[in-house]
């Protein structure tokens, strides 16, 4: 399996470009050590990779539900779905819960003909295709040729397989492989849509077409590329890579978990069952109408909805609409939900950088965060899922 054969070098970006983070988060991306075969070349910060870029602007103020970041009163000029104060959560809100990484590929989950296989679930991956291939096979879902070797296990993406890291189309290609060689083993592979998602396909459709933002000019093209938008991937971008992205669904339920890209309540506003959310969505991406799908975007970039006092609330809200005893989401690195926010190069709390081990559960046990900053330094998670804390 190549990465990006014949590309030129990567840019890598910052997942601190996500934010309007505060003073001292704001450091140069530098170089980090990558697990064996994992190459990242040319670390450069975000401000530096594309010089120019124009911040798109979305606030639609009166639009934001309790939970959800800043109140819409006191949103700043200027405001974008991906530039914004960042809030903290204190260590002690939140419950790591470790996953040591095996020594040897576990083996393969044994088939089982009474009844589904285990659930297993990958944060987002963001193009860092030797890191998933390590993790999958750290669980014994695929062997070393990168084919699937768990028989009726069942896989859950949480979305965000582009942007910032060196291959992105190789991370979807992988798994729309995976999906047919799960599926005539007995089990599956499965997507959901992540914001980085309806990101490639607004850059793809619409490109600089302006768009109401709500706060000014916005373009899908610009919200890419100051996102971390890699050329590469771009120019590999398929008709294949678009219908299959724009067929994902955006939250499921499984084995009483409810699953979803971002930690936001922003999905009730597209229906009232999982059903109508998930058709909703693909309506307004068929319609191919450049507004909707912005305002679509820009929902589902909204973060942090269940941390604080209002997150347990939040999250039952949720569950008690589209079912489900646990929300699992990715799209909130959880280094920033432990206040972790240092450099690439190891700036973070104690001098050590971001450290993930496995999976954070909070908002009073309800919500498991899955995103694990591979952009950061930090872990790619493919984890079984229950988890107990």
């Amino acid at each position: 399996m190549t990465q990006g054969a014949g590309q030129e070098p990567v840019v890598r970006t910052a997942t601190l470009r996500d934010f309007r983070v505060p003073p001292y988060a704001r450091v140069p991306v530098q170089g980090h050590s990558a697990p064996p075969g994992a190459t990242h070349p040319g670390d450069v910060h975000t401000s530096n990779a594309h010089p120019g870029s124009v911040h798109p602007s979305s606030a639609h103020p009166g639009d934001v539900h309790p939970g959800n970041a800043i109140p819409a009163d006191e949103l700043p000029d200027g405001y974008t779905p991906t530039a914004r104060d960042l809030p903290v959560i204190n260590r002690g809100d939140t419950v790591q819960v470790r996953v040591d990484p095996a020594a040897v590929p576990a083996p393969a989950p044994a088939p089982r003909p009474d009844g589904p296989g285990p659930l297993y679930v990958v944060g987002d991956v963001h193009g860092y295709l030797d890191e998933l291939l390590a993790a999958l096979y750290e669980q014994g879902l695929i062997d070393t040729e990168g084919h699937w070797s768990a028989g009726n296990a069942r896989l859950w993406f949480l979305g965000d397989f582009t942007d910032r890291g060196p291959d992105g189309i190789g991370v979807i290609d992988l798994v729309m492989r995976l999906s047919a060689e799960a599926a005539a083993a007995g089990g599956y592979c499965k997507a959901l849509m992540g914001n980085h998602e309806l990101l490639l396909i607004g850059a793809k459709r619409f490109s600089d077409t302006p768009v109401n933002s709500g706060a000014g000019t916005a373009t899908f093209q610009a919200a890419w590329l100051l996102n971390g938008g890699q050329k590469h991937d771009m120019d590999r971008l398929q008709d294949v890579h678009l219908q299959w992205m724009s067929r994902l669904d955006a939250v499921v339920e499984e084995d009483g978990h409810l699953l979803m890209h971002s930690d936001t309540t922003a999905y009730l506003e597209y229906g009232t069952t999982i059903e109508d959310v998930n058709d909703t969505v693909h309506e307004v991406i068929n319609r191919n109408d450049a507004d909707e799908c912005w305002d679509l975007f820009r929902k589902f970039t909204k973060r942090f909805a269940f941390r604080d006092e209002a997150g347990p609330q939040a999250v039952r809200e949720l569950l008690g609409t589209y079912g489900g005893s646990r929300v699992v989401h990715g799209h909130s690195p959880i280094p920033y939900l432990l206040g972790e926010v240092g450099g690439e190069d190891g700036d973070g709390e104690g001098g050590s950088g971001p450290v993930v081990d496995g999976p954070h559960v909070y908002a009073d046990g309800l919500a498991i965060a899955m995103d694990g900053g591979v952009t950061m330094a930090g872990k790619l998670l493919v984890v079984r899922l229950p988890l107990h804390d």
